[in-house]
């Protein structure tokens, strides 16, 4: 395959940054954005030895797409290949260290850099590589494609922004996507935008999301929290966003003189800014407690952080009504499927375009109602926490709808079935 200017232009800068990521990984580091004791990893270090057999290496960026190939990793590993599964984020490699099955483990992605995205393919020799979503690394993709290993592009998206900006790019990313075996979308429409940068063969397979088990959750800990706050009025701001907090807060000044004893759970998406709303609360004379510093939401609190790794499984199962944030500030909005499979009625607002055809969905059927501002938000959750039948119908209706959606897993593991038979086959 040919390699445009672009592309080789590309190539030839972050071989030149190279020396330079020793800096920002420490800058990185210092911030909590890097694990101290790993940032080798990042330079292709390994910190593992490579087991013997056959490796399948999967990739995500982040929590939400690490977690969609949970279901894949668990397939592979019972097929009896050792699955290699890297990230970028702390986050997303503090969760797949309780989440991965027994012969899958984690290392955290290299940096795009030639240097280290070879070192990384010599020590793992993968039989086979899947990338999650829309991680489109120029030097991996090419360095992969040029060992000969299959590369397939699994629960792809291309939003209609990403469409445009890579349209830009010239022939960059037809050389960059033409690299993959196999594409497979989340959506028609999807997969229309890769074939139209230059995706080879593009398949329709649903979102892997939909077949992803709810997050879990210790029952003794479910029962435990159920018990403390039985009997008052519960919401759940989920994956919020900066700017969200005071909105949260604003709506619970406004609704809790008709809830005597409302709670309101408030789960950031970044952990560590429990401090920060902590404050805002203050700021709207608001008794919080913090979970990371081991409080509970006694009947003195009003809004309870959730400031904890790990924990949004047990507060969707006490909540009857999650807001799922990155939606009224913020852009893109994020992924409803979890609360709605463990029976919640969904709120969001406006910029949901990251999953818009979930959220569509919900709407439709009755699952999820959009919420254009923070007064639209206190009079829906107004209506709701008084009309606790129709809470249970929308709950019911999230949950049919996200059930629906299934299948991706199947049809994804029937599309990589010809190379995992192909590596069988040159094993006899």
């Amino acid at each position: 395959m040919s390699t445009p200017l672009s592309l080789r232009a590309y190539m030839a800068g972050t071989r030149l940054l190279g020396p330079f990521t020793r800096l920002l990984l420490q800058a990185r580091a210092r911030r909590g954005k890097e694990e101290r004791t790993r940032v080798g990893e990042r330079r292709g270090e390994p910190s593992l030895a490579r087991p013997r057999g056959r490796v399948a290496w999967l990739h995500g960026a982040s929590v939400g797409e690490t977690l969609s190939l949970l279901p894949v990793v668990e397939r592979l590993t019972q097929r009896g290949l050792a699955v290699l599964v890297t990230s970028g984020t702390v986050t997303s490699a503090r969760l797949l260290e309780r989440r991965l099955p027994a012969g899958a483990f984690h290392q955290f992605a290299p940096l795009d850099v030639p240097a280290y995205v070879r070192r990384f393919l010599d020590h793992w020799q993968p039989d086979l590589v899947l990338i999650a979503e829309s991680e489109i690394w120029p030097n991996m993709l090419v360095d992969v494609d040029r060992r000969g290993i299959p590369l397939v592009l699994v629960n792809a998206r291309m939003s209609e922004r990403s469409f445009r900006r890579w349209q830009r790019m010239g022939g960059m990313i037809e050389a960059v996507l033409g690299r993959f075996d196999l594409c497979l979308a989340q959506s028609p429409g999807d997969a229309d935008r890769l074939a139209r940068l230059g995706a080879p063969r593009v398949g329709v397979v649903g979102n892997l999301k939909f077949d992803v088990p709810p997050p879990p959750a210790d029952p003794l800990r479910v029962s435990a929290l159920s018990g403390l706050i039985a009997g008052r009025p519960c919401w759940i701001a989920a994956s919020t966003h900066p700017g969200e907090d005071e909105i949260v807060a604003a709506v619970h000044r406004a609704i809790a003189p008709h809830f005597p004893g409302l709670l309101t759970i408030i789960a950031p998406r970044h952990p560590q800014r429990g401090d920060e709303i902590a404050a805002v609360a203050g700021d709207f004379e608001l008794r919080a407690a913090q979970r990371s510093r081991g409080l509970e939401p006694d009947t003195s609190v009003d809004l309870y952080i959730a400031d904890t790794m790990g924990e949004l499984g047990l507060f969707y199962r006490i909540a009857p009504v999650v807001f799922v944030g990155k939606s009224l500030v913020g852009d893109g909005g994020q992924n409803p499927i979890e609360p709605a499979k463990l029976g919640a009625a969904i709120l969001h607002g406006p910029h949901v375009q990251n999953f818009a055809d979930v959220y569509a969905a919900l709407d439709r059927d009755g699952g999820a109602l959009a919420v254009p501002d923070a007064q639209q938000l206190a009079n829906t959750l107004m209506r709701l926490l008084g009309d606790g039948m129709r809470m249970r119908k929308m709950a019911r209706a999230a949950a049919a709808t996200v059930d629906s959606f299934g299948g991706g897993v199947d049809r994804t593991m029937a599309a990589v079935e010809p190379y995992l038979m192909q590596m069988h086959l040159e094993e006899r």
